[in-house]
């Protein structure tokens, strides 16, 4: 009777509550446990006391709930016990309604079949039952639906029988179905069980508990009603079959001595089932100590108040000086990324460090740490180190990792402006985990153009000047640097300069003078973004079409990639530039007013069209194998999100090659 000795996940299912929750009793869980058998997702149908078959709309499941409902039984319960009672085939003789002298009669649970020796005894005293009650009152007979001639009226009936028998007065598990310890009518206790078998609840919850698992159904939400009785000892009370002289007293802390696992068993033998698992990490107290014949086992009890039995070869005794406690430090709590450092380790009391202890890592991707304690910066972030005894006395300690900035990219390298106008620079910091990320922008001449800290430049005048973004992590490091040298410099210390440490890019900006639409006009389908452009139909990137695109009183000249001049038929590509060129009459000197550079999306090879060649050159840019310019990196950059092209911007090219999804050209 002692239930702590039926805590683990399959005896639990004895102390499942049976009684009705709405919240938690729906159809389709109703159809998972009936899985298997033949009343799963089926229309029911039944012959009645005319001889006819009665077809109904609703299925064995629409019954079992409403008889839950009804009964205020859970017809999880209901549902369980009917293919317990009556198995898996609707042609069992308790329910076809055809056993000769008992046609059209209906028991699912089997309630009143008592065994005798007749021929088919229990089923026909059950349908017996099922007719009259067995000459029970006409109160009775009407509180249970008796006689049961439709399978609504047994399924429903059997349900109140069970639910006023049992589960309505208390006794809504099968445990206390059998040990008669609760009854709400306030009579006598210890007499009404359901059935004799002491052992019924330890064997019908290994067969709820696999019900429930073919059903796939233990991650429903379920109630247990587990008694607690006054004056229980300490530790829950041995299994009779276990003998008294095979064990003697004990109180040895032990660990399991195992790679991965050692079962805790419900007895001394492998025949019994698992209770729990336990691994090398966990400390158990051995409370007696196995000296029976053959195999030895141990009684323990663990840290969380299980006790179960474990097999004494795989059990180490701790050693009589443990350690109390794992103090861990370096001389710094941030490490660079890519570096390694030795972890500093004291163990008191001094005689336990020859113990063993294991390290782990909260986070391994930020860093990692081998069982030496030598740990490795990963990427940038907070993790935590921990140290472990065998008998669980830990130590940590909390460190990050500084991922510095390696490179600054910016979408364009050279940029022209009219008077007036502006364009959102965009840097990228790489690696994409730096910790710093900030950065700063500055013009050579504000009165050219000007930029702000969020990288608008604005074009004021004409002429030409650049802007500068630099890393502010480094831009630091140099004013430390430079401080360090003066005082270094008053010293008379010589040092050697770190200033190409400075990290940072510079556009160059052209400025010319605000152009008139008369003067230079872009179609309205066109994107542009300073001095890129993009939104061309792919379909026909021929010169000719893309000066149609172009209204202007000056001369137009594309030149591919590589300076090529293109003309007429020849396709215009990635990294083509198209240049406003004015000439003047007097010296017949030209200048060039405006350039821009074509970005085709999906033409990563500059050749105007897209194609499985560019799926080629992006995957060898993607792997590392061969790097593309930051034009071409932009044009296979299809999601437009300003980062480094990925195999879904591969993807993305493939479908428009195979006219599944034509990409964007437009930003």
């Amino acid at each position: 009777m002692d239930p702590r000795n039926f805590l683990n996940d399959v005896r639990i299912f004895q102390f499942e509550g049976l009684s009705y929750v709405e919240n938690s009793n729906q159809l389709n869980t109703i159809e998972k446990i009936l899985y298997g058998t033949e009343f799963y997702n089926t229309k029911v149908s039944y012959i009645n006391t005319q001889g006819q078959t009665i077809n109904m709309t609703e299925k064995y499941a629409d019954l079992i709930l409403r008889a839950a409902q009804t009964s205020k039984v859970s017809s999880y319960h209901l549902a369980s016990r009917i293919k317990q009672e009556v198995g898996p085939f609707l042609s069992h003789s308790s329910i076809s309604g055809k056993v000769p002298g008992y046609e059209a009669l209906y028991n699912f649970y089997n309630i009143g079949a008592t065994s005798s020796s007749e021929p088919m005894g229990a089923i026909i005293n059950g349908l017996k039952y099922a007719r009259d009650g067995h000459g029970a009152s006409s109160e009775t007979r009407t509180k249970y639906l008796i006689p049961w001639n439709t399978k609504e009226r047994a399924i429903t009936g059997g349900g109140i029988f069970i639910g006023s028998s049992y589960i309505n007065i208390g006794q809504d598990t099968i445990y206390l179905q059998k040990f008669h310890v609760v009854d709400n009518r306030g009579g006598e206790l210890f007499w009404h069980q359901y059935m004799t078998n002491v052992l019924a609840p330890y064997s019908e919850s290994n067969i709820i508990y696999k019900g429930y698992v073919n059903s796939n159904l233990l991650d429903t939400d379920m109630t247990f009603v587990i008694p607690i009785y006054n004056n229980m000892p300490e530790l829950p009370c041995k299994r009779p079959s276990i003998l008294d002289k095979d064990y003697v007293q004990d109180n040895t802390k032990v660990y399991a001595d195992v790679t991965n696992t050692l079962n805790i068993r419900s007895g001394p033998s492998t025949t019994y089932e698992t209770i729990t698992t336990v691994t090398s990490k966990d400390i158990m107290t051995r409370i007696e100590k196995g000296v029976q014949n053959g195999e030895l086992w141990d009684r323990v009890v663990l840290e969380n108040g299980i006790v179960g039995y474990a097999f004494q070869s795989y059990l180490k005794e701790l050693p009589a000086v443990q350690i109390n406690k794992i103090n861990l430090s370096l001389d710094k709590t941030t490490i660079n990324k890519n570096e390694s450092e030795k972890l500093k380790i004291e163990i008191l009391p001094e005689e336990a460090k020859d113990q063993k202890i294991t390290f782990s890592s909260s986070n391994p991707n930020i860093i990692s740490v081998d069982q030496s304690g030598n740990i490795f910066g990963v990427s940038s972030g907070e993790a935590t180190i921990t140290a472990t005894a065998e008998n669980g006395v830990k130590g940590s300690i909390t460190l990050n990792v500084y991922s510095k900035v390696e490179e600054i990219k910016l979408d364009i390298e050279n940029l022209t402006l009219q008077e007036g106008e502006s364009y959102n620079l965009k840097a990228t910091i790489y690696p994409e985990d730096a910790t710093n990320k900030n950065i700063t922008f500055d013009s050579e001449n504000n009165d050219i153009a000007t930029v702000n800290q969020s990288g608008k430049i604005t074009a004021i005048k004409e002429g030409t000047t650049k802007i500068t973004v630099t890393s502010q992590e480094s831009q630091n490091a140099q004013n430390d640097e430079n401080k360090q040298r003066e005082k270094n410099t008053k010293n008379n210390v010589i040092q050697q300069s770190d200033s190409n440490n400075l990290i940072q890019k510079t556009v160059e900006v052209k400025v010319i003078k605000k152009l008139t639409e008369d003067e230079l006009k872009f179609d309205e389908s066109l994107t542009i973004q300073g001095n890129i452009i993009s939104g061309f139909n792919h379909n026909n990137m021929t010169e000719e079409n893309i000066k149609n695109y172009i209204t202007t009183i000056y001369e137009i000249k594309i030149e591919n990639y590589k300076g090529e001049t293109i003309e007429n038929k020849q396709l215009v590509g990635t990294g083509a530039k198209i240049k406003i060129i004015r000439t003047t009459q007097t010296n017949n000197k030209t200048e060039t007013l405006a350039e821009y550079t074509v970005v085709l999306y999906g033409d990563v090879n500059g050749d105007g069209k897209i194609n499985s060649v560019d799926l080629l050159v992006l995957q060898r840019h993607i792997l590392e194998i061969q790097t593309i310019d930051e034009i071409f990196q932009k044009a296979g950059n299809i999601n437009k999100n300003g980062r480094k092209p990925t195999s879904v911007d591969l993807l993305l090219i493939q479908r428009h090659i195979l006219g599944l999804q034509i990409i964007n050209q437009r930003d």
